[in-house]
């Protein structure tokens, strides 16, 4: 049962280049800021701390020192351990992990990325993980569309039926929130970006199997973003805050 199981170590993506959200502000790496008056990977270590993770390997590159500053410098839960691991400056999402492999040893781990959250049930995605025998469970979302859609009436006529504000998309898209066994490091080299040959190869092997997740997504990649994870924040209805 996952409920006695290692649940092994998390490690984080935290290695991309710096963003710039809003004119005028200082440009961070995207793993620091702010939600709610906390970094996003804060609240990225919260939510797996959440489900009863412990050991997290924070995987850094530009501007390393902040984030490992961040690291050292926050007040952890108690039984949290949280390490910096300096995986280049340059180096791609799936070199990172392979830099990493030592530190994160010989069992089965987790991954994501450092500015994405989610109310996702990582519990039942390990379960999931357990039972199909693959090497590599990936969430999937379906993300809500930022703009309206209209829907057309049947025929050729361009009558308009109505209108839709913001569904979500029809496709299923990367989520992050991973789960490997060891044996995906055959896939990883140090110049692979993960989201390309290695989960292809992976997808081309019959071994990568897709966690649906239908609940709250989002990730921190716009200005806009960072509005709505704050005021959810503000407003005590952040989905993704289970401690």
């Amino acid at each position: 049962m996952i409920g006695s199981m290692d649940l092994g170590p998390v490690a984080i993506l935290c290695g991309g280049r710096g963003t710039r959200l809003r004119e005028g502000t200082e440009a961070l790496p995207k793993p620091l800021v702010e939600v709610g008056g906390r970094p996003i990977l804060w609240h990225v270590v919260q939510l797996y701390a959440s489900h009863g993770f412990a050991r997290f390997l924070l995987l850094t590159g530009h501007q390393g020192e902040r984030v490992a500053a961040f690291a050292r410098d926050e007040a952890w839960p108690s039984g949290l351990t949280v390490e910096c691991v300096d995986t280049g400056q340059d180096t791609p999402t799936g070199g990172r992990l392979r830099r990493a492999r030592e530190r994160l040893g010989d069992g089965a781990f987790c991954a994501t990325y450092a500015d994405g959250v989610a109310d996702v049930d990582l519990r039942a995605q390990l379960e999931y993980h357990a039972g199909h025998g693959a090497l590599a469970t990936m969430t999937v979302v379906r993300p809500e569309l930022p703009f309206g859609v209209v829907e057309l009436a049947a025929g050729d006529d361009g009558r308009v039926a109505g209108f839709r504000e913001k569904p979500r998309s029809e496709h299923w898209v990367n989520g992050g929130f991973f789960r490997f066994e060891p044996g995906v490091f055959a896939y990883l080299s140090d110049s692979s970006v993960l989201e390309r040959a290695p989960l292809e190869g992976l997808s081309a092997d019959g071994q990568l199997r897709a966690f649906r997740h239908t609940g709250f997504w989002d990730c921190l990649d716009t200005y806009k973003d960072a509005l709505l994870l704050n005021d959810l924040w503000a407003a005590g209805r952040a989905p993704w805050k289970r401690w």
